[in-house]
């Protein structure tokens, strides 16, 4: 695969004309501007410049001065709560350390650079519409290629893109985004413990297809990252953390990959297979789709189907990323994982070809679906796959139907309220889950019952809102040993726990609350 030219612009004259003219001059002579990643200036202590990779040079022979900071200070402008300042229509950012009484005793001055191009190697992954999580060390390029993102998402494939700006990172500093992120729109955040509120606000007053966010790294962030994603809009985001493995042993990060729990398992399916009675499993479905660790500027590892990697991880199954490198003459090679030898078996079987289903009558020219706070992604897999006549539409006036959530009814948005006024039918749906979905196509279009695996599903799903709402344990019906197999898989996958109670042929499932 080959990709584009890198082009990279950087603003540069900008940055250092609000240098000390000393550390202008010395920065002129080393003659590595396009190399440079900071310039620090710290109270008493010589000047220095840090290089990409890892080179540090001095800048001067005299230790920083109080009135060298104030003339910075003075030229910056204003610091904010999080104590970061920038240039305007810029990138660059200046962050400030402070003493115990608040004063600015250093400065870190940080040079921001839009770099056209470094999508290339994941673009494919990007335009597939999956939400996509980056992960990597700092300096690593995580915010050069969310920006990246937006601009192309925006501007190459037309889709309303949205920037949540907490530190004017990725659009720079001002009123008026940076041009590096093409004609997304940006939020930017009052300070860093509203960034949460915002992407909510951003979601519901604005309509976006896509939301671009960088650095989530609070319990509320990783909140309104899955509510977010389970209104079917595309995320992409950056979190703190280097690898999978460190998300995953996070416990305020790992709901961004599912969440992890201990469960305590029957004797028999314990010995089913064949591990201790309390395992970890997996408590809900990702966050994210696709998970990349950007290992260096030019190579990353991309997790494709991140549910399936961390349920293997949690049972000892050894996993290989893909991983993509870009070559000095601008190709991008990619390695494909590893075949696992000791893999687990998935938790249902995969669904066959469509069926040859004759559509009615009355769907014909195809049923326009208008999906409120529901997964378009899961929507359009689940069309695709049953082969029905049905399309999505943009707009509520151009609907037969309205898809949405029994939470979103119960709630009565001015959107279904709007909708039941025209005439439009509402249709509610459990959860935002490909089963619903399919259910609901199902049953829109006379396809009959789901495939035979499935016909368990309505009693394990009512049990499961009966336990999530009264919070005591429920037992289901008895059954053989492979459909409570299939039950106890279903109600792992709701974040539930279970366990087979009885004797043969009375043995049942009984759920259990978090």
């Amino acid at each position: 695969m080959s990709t584009k030219p890198q082009t990279t612009t950087d603003d540069l004259e900008l940055l250092l004309s609000v240098l000390p003219e000393g550390i202008r001059a010395a920065l002129d002579r080393l003659n590595a501007h396009d190399d440079l990643l900071e310039v620090v200036l710290d109270l008493g202590r010589l000047p220095e410049a840090r290089f990409f990779p890892a080179r540090v040079e001095k800048l001067s022979d005299r230790p920083v001065s109080a009135e060298v900071i104030a003339r910075m200070v003075e030229r910056v402008g204003a610091f904010g709560r999080d104590n970061r300042a920038g240039i305007e229509r810029t990138l660059h950012r200046i962050s400030a350390l402070r003493n115990r009484s608040g004063g600015i005793v250093g400065l870190t001055c940080r040079v921001g650079r839009a770099v056209y191009g470094t999508i290339d190697i994941v673009r494919d992954v990007v335009e597939r519409g999956d939400s996509m999580l980056l992960l990597g060390r700092p300096g690593v390029g995580k915010t050069t290629l969310l920006r990246e993102a937006a601009r192309v998402l925006a501007d190459e494939l037309g889709k309303r893109v949205m920037v949540v700006d907490t530190s004017n990172e990725i659009a720079g500093d001002g009123d008026i985004p940076h041009p590096g992120i093409g004609s997304a729109r940006r939020m930017q955040v009052p300070s860093p413990d509203a960034q949460h509120a915002v992407m909510i606000e951003a979601v519901e007053n604005h309509m976006p297809e896509v939301i671009v966010i960088d650095e989530i790294g609070t319990q509320a962030e990783t909140l309104a990252a899955r509510t977010i994603a389970e209104r079917g809009v595309q995320l992409i985001a950056t979190a703190h953390g280097n690898t999978l493995d460190n998300l995953m042993q996070n416990p305020t990060l790992a709901d961004l990959v599912g969440g992890i729990h201990a469960v305590t398992l029957s004797d028999e399916e314990a010995r089913r297979r064949g591990t201790q009675k309390t395992v970890l499993e997996r408590k809900a479905p990702p966050t994210f789709e696709v998970l990349i660790e950007i290992q260096s500027k030019e190579q990353l590892a991309v997790y494709d189907g991140v549910a399936e990697v961390v349920d293997r991880r949690l049972r000892g199954v050894e996993t290989h990323p893909e991983v993509r490198h870009r070559t000095a003459a601008g190709e991008v090679e990619i390695i494909a994982p590893a075949p696992v030898t000791n893999d687990v078996a998935s938790p249902l079987p995969a669904a066959g070809p469509a069926s040859p289903w004759r559509v009615p009558r009355r769907f014909k020219k195809g049923l326009r679906i208008f999906p409120f706070a529901v997964s378009r992604r899961r929507l359009e897999r689940a069309i695709a796959e049953l082969g029905v006549t049905a399309k999505l539409v943009e707009q509520l006036d151009d609907a037969d139907v309205v898809l949405t959530l029994k939470a979103q009814e119960r709630r009565q948005p001015q959107r279904l309220r709007d909708a039941e006024m025209r005439g439009v039918r509402i249709a509610v749906i459990k959860s935002n889950t490909s089963k619903q979905i399919e259910r609901f196509l199902r049953r829109s279009f006379d396809l009959g019952d789901a495939p035979p695996f499935d016909f368990q599903t309505p009693e394990v799903e009512h049990a499961i809102d009966e336990v999530l709402r009264a919070g005591k344990p429920v037992a289901l019906e008895p059954q053989n040993r492979f459909v409570r197999r299939l039950q106890h898989e279903l109600i792992q996958s709701a974040g539930l726990a279970s366990e087979s109670a009885g004797d043969e042929p009375q043995r049942r499932v009984v759920v259990y609350p978090p």
